[in-house]
């Protein structure tokens, strides 16, 4: 099994391979280059994005400075995904994204993880496992997905959650560890924010 065979395939690897390190270094060059763009420069965004990642759909906006280990090389994002400034993507192995999903400030998307074996550790040794996020999703401020995670359609997770087991579809969920709160519901459609109520006027 070659070392990318091993990076995708929940396989324990050296992360120090030095042509692993020159190729991922060469992606964070490229990276560096889209956190220095300005903010009147959103054409130059897209192409780079469209560059960077493995698949980028229409319409998404990315706020810099974005973290990533591999600059966005193992991720998927539909259309019209939106991430505010502080995305972490810890992508050495693949995350897909769905249409519509919206990260605030400061998500951190985590698919590696390092064995608990001390001496493994000291040579560097790692495995990844891939994120899945459906479509519609919300991620709230702080929140951290752990590898090997998946989050269903349409649901939200509360700021500040450490999401360790998956995320069942049309839910609400928070906390540490991240615990399904309730289902979203008709409720959801007569509010939005602490009992305020949904005026059809203002749509």
């Amino acid at each position: 099994m070659t070392i990318h065979e091993k990076m995708h395939s929940v396989s324990l690897y050296s992360c120090a391979d030095g042509a692993l390190v020159e190729e991922q270094t060469a992606c964070l060059d490229r990276l560096y280059d889209f956190n220095m763009t300005r903010p009147t420069e959103g054409k130059k965004r897209q192409t780079m994005l469209k560059e960077m990642f493995a698949e980028i759909g229409e319409d998404c906006y990315i706020e810099p400075p974005l973290h990533s280990n591999w600059g966005g090389k193992h991720v998927h994002f539909g259309k019209n995904v939106y991430a505010n400034f502080g995305l972490t993507l810890v992508d050495d192995t693949h995350i897909y994204v769905g249409d519509y999903t919206m990260f605030a400030p400061h998500v951190t998307l985590a698919t590696a993880g390092h064995p608990i074996l001390p001496e493994l550790r000291e040579q560097a040794y790692q495995y990844n496992a891939p994120i899945r996020i459906g479509r519609n999703c919300w991620l709230g401020a702080g929140v951290i997905v752990l590898p090997g995670i998946t989050i269903g359609d349409n649901s939200v997770i509360g700021a500040g959650s450490v999401v360790t087991k998956d995320i069942p579809a049309n839910v609400v969920a928070y906390g540490n560890p991240c615990k399904v709160i309730r289902e979203i519901g008709e409720k959801d459609r007569e509010t939005y924010f602490k009992g305020r109520k949904i005026d059809p006027e203002d749509l």
